[in-house]
């Protein structure tokens, strides 16, 4: 956000501050939410580089376009183990997770 926009929303009243802070999450948590995102974007960009829907992903993974669809958009109900096992199931492997978390 640049100064003027940030010093005109404190003028008004408004607190600023970064999501942690509004959320109050340590920085462990902060990094367990960024790490699940980095792998709900893998798992996304990877079925469209394959070509498949959603729906065919689900029968891949044995599961329904509903889950699919929130392991994309990282639902906090989708555990990591999940999403790892999905890339995995998908043809992924072990140095292209690593290289979507890192």
């Amino acid at each position: 956000m640049d100064k003027r926009k940030k010093k005109r929303l404190e003028s008004k009243g408004y607190k600023v501050g970064t999501v942690e802070q509004f959320l109050d999450l340590t920085t462990e948590e902060s990094e367990y939410i960024e790490l699940k995102l980095a792998l709900s974007e893998a798992l996304a960009k990877r079925r469209k580089s394959s070509k498949l829907t959603q729906v065919q992903l689900a029968k891949i993974l044995k599961s329904s376009q509903s889950r699919v669809a929130k392991m994309e958009k990282g639902d906090p109900s989708v555990s990591l183990d999940l999403l790892v096992k999905s890339l995995l199931a998908m043809g992924a492997k072990k140095a292209s997770i690593a290289k979507a978390i890192a």
